[in-house]
């Protein structure tokens, strides 16, 4: 119970932070905002239904898979913020698991970025999504693994990283080419092998098709795009996600030790 209190406080820490930070709500919020109101229509209206598929759909359901995956992900950055101001230096030396402040910031940013998804979902509905109850209960738990997802690659990634400028350097070269490459806008599905292999490495792929996967399944009468079979990709994100939190938090544990 100490060290789920623990989990429970830190991860507190971050959600009421994100409340009183209107500037990264509204910033988080913007781009994917666009994305869904902009891009989905333009390349229904340029394209039409290629095979069936309404494009704004499409993009919609990928929209909300890498926003929720990337915010995690981008919030665990919180802890080179932390270790900047000797902040995480003062968790470590509290009488509490290492593995349980790494799971509490992860918690944390992951309820940081479900209210964003959330949002976007609403903002589908509005535009004419299709979206029963049941697809959007199905699509809730779909969204916390994705969210829980990203923070442990996030966590992987700024593990060796010293600083918050080095961080936001780095950051958009790992994300950026994940939006093609995950098929956020895009079919990945009969790619050239160069390209087909790096997207197979990508990790929001996984997310981006797991979520497509569930929403498609909860809604029969809607075309679907080629996908890989849900078990598949449930599969490929548990694998990495147990890689990803062992490695990134010994890591990270071990760059705290030899400051």
């Amino acid at each position: 119970m100490h060290e789920l209190y623990a989990i429970a406080a830190i991860a507190h820490r971050d959600f009421v932070k994100l409340l009183r930070d209107r500037v990264r709500m509204i910033a988080d919020f913007a781009l994917p905002l666009m994305f869904v109101l902009l891009l989905g229509p333009m390349l229904q209206a340029g394209f039409g239904s290629p095979g069936g598929l309404n494009l704004q759909t499409f993009v919609f359901t990928g929209v909300v898979a890498q926003t929720v995956w990337q915010s995690a992900a981008l919030g665990v950055i919180s802890l080179i913020a932390d270790r900047e101001e000797d902040f995480s230096q003062e968790m470590f030396v509290s009488p509490i698991s290492r593995y349980s402040i790494v799971i509490g910031k992860i918690i944390g940013e992951s309820l940081v970025a479900l209210p964003q998804g959330l949002a976007l979902i609403a903002v589908g509905v509005v535009l004419g999504v299709p979206m029963s109850l049941a697809t959007l209960a199905a699509l809730l738990p779909v969204v916390i693994v994705i969210a829980v997802y990203g923070g442990t690659f996030g966590l992987l990634v700024l593990s060796n990283i010293s600083s918050q400028r080095a961080a936001n350097q780095i950051f958009p070269f790992v994300m950026l080419p994940q939006f093609f490459l995950a098929g956020v806008f895009n079919p990945i599905h009969g790619l050239p092998p160069v390209l087909d292999v790096a997207s197979r490495l990508a990790p929001m792929r996984y997310a981006v098709e797991l979520l497509r996967n569930v929403y498609y399944t909860a809604q029969p009468t809607t075309a679907a795009p080629e996908m890989a079979p849900a078990a598949l990709n449930g599969a490929v994100i548990a694998v990495s996600f147990v890689a990803f939190f062992a490695v990134g938090t010994a890591l990270f544990v071990r760059s705290e030790r030899n400051r």
